[in-house]
């Protein structure tokens, strides 16, 4: 050939090439443009429970086009709650676990039973390190905690929004009670409380359906608090359980509840709050929600260029692959831990500390709940009546101690929770058709009564979570390392409470009493709270009065992590209130164009 006609096909050649290079790149830039687009959404909501349900039913309602990850498997109400109709005889081992089968979740010691085992997690799901023991109780699937938890919705007043700087720990909260009131009643209507209006200025009354009462033993002992103390009151807990359906409730497709008692297997009749009977339902409703299970986040992405958060970056759990989702907007709501570690683990130029890290505080002033004081009694009176039927709340006494002035050796104080019945029995003695007959012809027995306390822990730096610098999980993020002790503080408060506790069931004439430390684990109550703390001050806290981190005003932490103390309330009302609260201010930051 030619040297000239050689030269001319390398030049057709060449341009083939490049016109193929270029067309491939073009493709490939198009693909991707549509993967980001498909990928992008108005706001992501990390978290399917308490709070990320409330989180995107409120965006929802707001027309916002909202993405909510879940690194569980999906859990449908009704369809998915297997054990929910289940009689005790229709279990194979009558609720009992094999040991193998138990052994195989390690050291875990919640959802043990048959009925709830589908609950828990397999110990490789999700390992971390624990520098002092730590129980932590996670719920991955679609619902979270919200299908766990003991559904007791109490309001916080002043006197606990007040406390850090009152009692000279932790920082000021950046809102007091009348910020959040309106928000608790917009809460309390749409989810059903059932309650008394008590009237106590330290607990707040609120938005309250039909009220549970009292057992016997139980309205004793309110008589009996009664005639001996003017600053101890017993009151029936407020439940998140519909007694007397509203509008609003038939409208979510929810029924009265049944007093079946079998909540934690999740309720059919939806007679009790969760994210997947309520919020999740309502907010798929409005055709703006999509849900994604499966979705592992690794963290948030950050553009230094723009500023701001601009995505969140997810482990798929069945196929290991790295996907980004993009949104204006974030929030933050994985459960207390997990949202810590998922914004200490978003590191960027700007942040290489973690998402909003500038003070170096975030994952420190870890704290939860009290629970470790736990007492019993007999009683012989009342032996005309009996309790007929089932009540899932149960009687509670408000905090008592140091509300109006110290007057202990401790700081903060203790609620306490009551409960109290009158079970049937019967002879287990002698055999054959003796102990046959005995079985058979049960009798009722005395009343009990049992009482548990929920005190406040003060937060201390030293109480923190961090990540690992060499272990990673199976999904190849940094492991969590929690460091979280007992204070001589929460060690003082068990003993008042053995104490106090011993005192009133000895005046309301009760036997055999016994009241003990049970020295349980850090984390043992599920209530984790803390590490991304809300303050005024960017220099002491993370998160502002609207639940934006400080230095990032796109993201919003509006679970147990933002908490800066935690009352002896249980908290998840409050995580509801706020997260509604900062929820309605996103969307009209964001209508404005000021995030």
């Amino acid at each position: 050939m030619p040297i000239l006609d050689n030269f001319v096909l390398k030049i057709e050649y060449l341009f083939l090439l490049n016109t193929l290079n270029v067309f491939y790149t073009l493709k490939m830039s198009n693909i991707n443009i549509d993967i980001k687009k498909r990928n992008t959404y108005d706001a992501i909501v990390i978290g399917s429970g308490i709070s990320g349900s409330w989180a995107a039913k409120e965006l929802c309602d707001h027309k916002l086009k909202t993405l909510v990850l879940e690194r569980g498997r999906d859990v449908q109400h009704i369809k998915d709650y297997p054990t929910a109709m289940k009689h005790p005889w229709e279990f194979e081992h009558r609720g009992q676990l094999p040991l193998a089968v138990k052994e195989s979740y390690g050291d875990i010691r919640s959802f043990m039973r048959e009925e709830t085992v589908h609950w828990a997690i397999k110990p490789d799901e999700q390992p971390f390190i624990q520098e002092h023991p730590f129980t932590w109780t996670r719920g991955y699937h679609v619902g979270g905690k919200s299908l766990l938890w003991a559904r007791q919705t109490q309001r916080w007043s002043d006197f606990d929004f007040e406390g850090p700087v009152r009692d000279g720990f932790a920082i000021d909260w950046p809102i007091r009670y009348k910020d959040l009131a309106p928000w608790y009643s917009h809460v309390e209507r749409f989810i059903g409380v059932s309650g008394h209006r008590d009237g106590l200025p330290h607990l707040p009354d609120g938005e309250f359906l039909t009220p549970f009462e009292l057992s016997c033993v139980e309205q004793h002992l309110k008589e009996t608090l009664g005639k001996h103390y003017k600053d101890r009151q017993l009151i029936q807990g407020r439940a998140a359980h519909i007694t007397s359906p509203q509008k609003i409730h038939q409208e979510q497709g929810r029924a009265q509840c049944f007093n079946r008692n079998l909540c934690v297997r999740g309720c059919p009749h939806g007679g009790y709050f969760s994210a997947n009977a309520s919020t999740l339902p309502w907010a798929a409703k409005t055709g703006k929600m999509t849900l994604r299970p499966y979705s592992v986040v690794h963290s948030i992405i950050f553009d230094d260029k723009k500023g701001k958060a601009v995505g969140v970056r997810v482990v798929d759990a069945n196929t290991k692959e790295m996907i980004e989702f993009y949104a204006k907007i974030i929030f933050v709501n994985a459960g207390a831990l997990n949202s810590n570690a998922i914004l200490l683990n978003s590191t960027s130029n700007r942040f290489p500390n973690g998402l909003g890290n500038e003070n170096g505080l975030m994952g420190k002033y870890l704290s939860w709940h009290n629970y470790r004081g736990k007492a019993n009694a007999e009683y012989d009176g009342l032996q005309d009546v009996r309790t007929d039927g089932k009540n899932p709340s149960n009687g509670y006494i408000p905090r008592f101690r140091n509300v109006l002035k110290q007057e202990t050796d401790f700081l903060r104080g203790y609620a306490i929770g009551v409960g109290g019945g009158r079970p049937l029995t019967s002879q287990k003695e002698g055999l054959g058709e003796d102990l046959k007959t005995q079985l058979l012809n049960p009798f009722y027995g005395k009343w009990y009564i049992a009482a548990w306390m929920m005190g406040e822990c003060v937060p201390v730096e030293e109480n923190h979570i961090r990540l690992s610098k060499d272990k990673v999980d199976k999904y190849g993020i940094p492991q969590a390392v929690l460091s979280a002790k007992w204070t001589e503080n929460d060690d003082k408060m068990v003993k008042d409470f053995n104490e106090q506790i011993t005192e009133m069931f000895t005046l309301a004439g009760f036997q055999n009493i016994k009241a003990v430390d049970t020295n349980s684990n850090p984390g043992s109550d599920i209530h984790e709270m803390g590490g991304v703390r809300m303050g005024k001050d960017p220099k002491n806290s993370l998160v502002n009065e609207w639940n934006q981190l400080h230095a990032c005003r796109n993201v919003f932490v509006t679970d147990g992590a933002c908490m800066t103390s935690t009352g002896t309330q249980n908290p998840s009302l409050t995580y509801m209130a706020i997260t509604a609260r900062a929820a309605n201010y996103a969307v009209t930051a964001l209508k404005k164009r000021n995030l």
